[in-house]
C-alpha cells in the first residue's frame, strides 16, 4: 500500500502517459490554478475538481494504494487513458502536499472508491486499485509493466550497439534530439529510471575536454543496468532490488521501523522546472547509520519536512529495498528537534575512498556515499580545493561544484588552516561538502 506521507516522484507519474502530448497536456495541469477540492485520504484516494472547457469541473479521482499499478476515472470526454487530467491531479498531489491535503473525500469519490473495492471483489478482474482486494490483477498488471520495460531495455540495447557501430563523434553531430527521443521511449515503457539516464547522457556530447570518454563511462553504465534488468533473476535478491529501483519501478518502504535519535547531518534542495527535491541526510546516534529522507514539491516550492541542521530527532524510520538501504521513510516523530552535541564518527580521506569502492559493489549505478571526514584541513591542490588528512599524507578533491559554492569560503573560515570535521558526499568526481564541525566544541555549521 502507498503511504500517502510517500509521495511519488513525477518521473513515476509522466510515466503513466499514454503519449508525448497527454504528458505535455498533464504537466500543465500539475499545478494548483486548475484545481478546487483537491484531497487525499489515508486509504490512496486523490480526487479533484479541474476547470475545462465546460460550466461544471471535471471530476477526477485516482486510487493509488496499488504500487504495480493504478484505478482512476475522469468525468472528462478524453479516450486517452489515463487522460491529461488524472496526470495532472497525480503530479500535483506527488509534487505539492498543501495543494491536496488530507480530509475526508466527497460523496462522489466515496462512491467511486466503493464501486471499485467492490467490482474487484466480486469479479477478481482489474478494476480495483486495492492489492489487497485483488492480489491476481496486481499480479497481472506488475507482470504487462515488465513486459513493457524488457522490452524498451532490448531496444535501447540496440540502440547503443548502433552508436558504438557508427562512433561517438556521431552523437556530437545528432544533438540533443536523438537523447531526448530515445528517453521518451523509455518513458513510454514505464522506465522512467532509464530515461532519466539517457536525458544525462544527451548533456555530455560537446561538454567539454575528455567528453567522448565521459559519454563511453556513462553509456557502460546505462548498458549494465539494462542487463541487469534483462538478467535480475540471476541477480541477488538485494542487488535485483536496486535495478528494479534504478530502472524507475516504485517501491515501498519494507521491514520493521527503526526509533533513533536522528541527527539532521545536512539538508538542501535541487530542482528543474517541474520538481523541486529535498534531500535530508539523518545519522542515528544509537544504531550509528546513514540513511537519507527524500522528499518532493511542485517547482518553486519547497517540499517538507525542514529540519534545522545540527539538531537530533526523536522519530522512526523505516529503509526503502536495494543496495545500502540508505533511502528512508520517515515515520512518527516522538518529540520535536532539539539541540545535541553529538557528533557522528568520522574516518580518513582513504577510508572515505574505500567505502565509496565498496558500496559500488552493491550499487554499481551509485554516484555518492554519505561519509564524516574527521580532521581535515581544506587547502589549495592544483586548479581545484581539496580536504587533506591533519595527520596524515592523504587528500580527497572537491567536485568542481562545491569549489565554487560560497559554503567553501564559510569552511574555510571555520578552519583557519586548522583541523574541521566535515559531512559530506563521497564519489568518482571528488568530495562534496555540506556540513561541518569546529575542531572543539561548536555547533554545526551547514555550508550548502
Amino acid at each position: 500500500m502507498t503511504e500517502q506521507g510517500v509521495r511519488w516522484s513525477a518521473d513515476r507519474v509522466l510515466a503513466l502517459a499514454p503519449d508525448a502530448a497527454s504528458r505535455e497536456a498533464g504537466s500543465r495541469l500539475g499545478v494548483a490554478g486548475p484545481w478546487s477540492g483537491a484531497g487525499s485520504s489515508g486509504e490512496g484516494t486523490v480526487w479533484g475538481l479541474c476547470r475545462g472547457g465546460g460550466s461544471a469541473p471535471y471530476r477526477t479521482v485516482v486510487d493509488v494504494s496499488d504500487v504495480s499499478g493504478l484505478a482512476y476515472a475522469c468525468s472528462c470526454p478524453s479516450r486517452k487513458l489515463p487522460c491529461k487530467h488524472v496526470i495532472g491531479l497525480l503530479l500535483l498531489w506527488s509534487g505539492d502536499a498543501g495543494a491536496v491535503p488530507r480530509r475526508e473525500p466527497p460523496a462522489w469519490a466515496a462512491e467511486w472508491r466503493e464501486g471499485e473495492a467492490r467490482r474487484g471483489a466480486e469479479t477478481g478482474t482489474a478494476g480495483s486499485g486495492s492489492s489487497a482486494a485483488d492480489p491476481e490483477a496486481a499480479r497481472r498488471r506488475a507482470e504487462r509493466r515488465a513486459e513493457r520495460i524488457t522490452a524498451g531495455a532490448m531496444e535501447l540495447e540496440r540502440r547503443l550497439a548502433d552508436l558504438l557501430r557508427s562512433g561517438l563523434a556521431t552523437a556530437e553531430q545528432a544533438g540533443y534530439a536523438m537523447w531526448e527521443e530515445t528517453a521518451a521511449r523509455m518513458v513510454d515503457a514505464q522506465a522512467p529510471g532509464l530515461a532519466a539516464r539517457l536525458r544525462e547522457l544527451g548533456a555530455i556530447p560537446g561538454s567539454g575536454p575528455d567528453w567522448p570518454v565521459r559519454l563511453l563511462e556513462e553509456c557502460a553504465l546505462v548498458h549494465l543496468l539494462d542487463q541487469g534488468w534483462l538478467h535480475r533473476e540471476r541477480l541477488p535478491g538485494s542487488l535485483a532490488a536496486t535495478v528494479r529501483s534504478r530502472v524507475g519501478l516504485p517501491g515501498s518502504p519494507e521491514g520493521p521501523a527503526v526509533r533513533d535519535q536522528w541527527l539532521v547531518l545536512a539538508q538542501y534542495d535541487t530542482g528543474d522546472a517541474k520538481l523541486t527535491t529535498r534531500r535530508t541526510w539523518l545519522h542515528g546516534v544509537a544504531t550509528d547509520r546513514t540513511a537519507l529522507l527524500l522528499t518532493y514539491g511542485a517547482a518553486g516550492r519547497a517540499p517538507e519536512p525542514s529540519l534545522p541542521v545540527g539538531l537530533a530527532l526523536d522519530a522512526e524510520v523505516s529503509a526503502y529495498p536495494g543496495g545500502g538501504r540508505q533511502r528512508v521513510a520517515l515515520g512518527e516523530r516522538f518529540a520535536a528537534p532539539t539541540p545535541t552535541a553529538v557528533r557522528p564518527k568520522g574516518v580518513t580521506t582513504a577510508q572515505a575512498t574505500a567505502r565509496y569502492g565498496e558500496a559500488l559493489r552493491d550499487d554499481p549505478w551509485l554516484e555518492t556515499v554519505p561519509v564524516t571526514l574527521e580532521s581535515v584541513i581544506p587547502a589549495p591542490g592544483g586548479d581545484t580545493w581539496q580536504l587533506a588528512d591533519a595527520d596524515g599524507d592523504s587528500a580527497l578533491p572537491l567536485t568542481p561544484a562545491a569549489a565554487g559554492r560560497p559554503g567553501l569560503w564559510r569552511l574555510v573560515a571555520l578552519s583557519g588552516g586548522g583541523p574541521v570535521t566535515v559531512f559530506g558526499e563521497c564519489g568518482h568526481r571528488g568530495f562534496t561538502p555540506l556540513t561541518a564541525w569546529p575542531h572543539g566544541p561548536g555547533d554545526a555549521v551547514s555550508l550548502c
